[in-house]
């Protein structure tokens, strides 16, 4: 099994919630704002290079006015084994 943090999964979500900012014209700044956190914690989570967990993935979609539920449909997990 990959670490999520390096499966093509985990990459769709940074991209997903990279895409979220851009759709509603946020720069990361605007993101990190919203969070009370550097820009620097909002570029590491898009780029993969930081790994979220559940709730900073909650926090983070409530900041950009995502339905973290539609998000995560987006996303299709292979089953171990595939």
């Amino acid at each position: 099994m990959t670490r999520s943090v390096f499966s093509e999964n985990y990459k769709k979500l940074c991209h997903l919630l990279a895409q979220a900012r851009k759709s509603r014209n946020l720069t990361q700044t605007d993101v990190a704002g919203r969070l009370h956190r550097p820009q620097s914690f909002v570029s590491k989570y898009e780029s993969g290079e930081r790994r979220l967990d559940v709730i900073e993935f909650l926090e983070v979609t409530a900041a950009l006015g995502v339905n973290a539920k539609s998000l995560l449909a987006e996303i299709e997990v292979m089953k171990p084994g595939r």
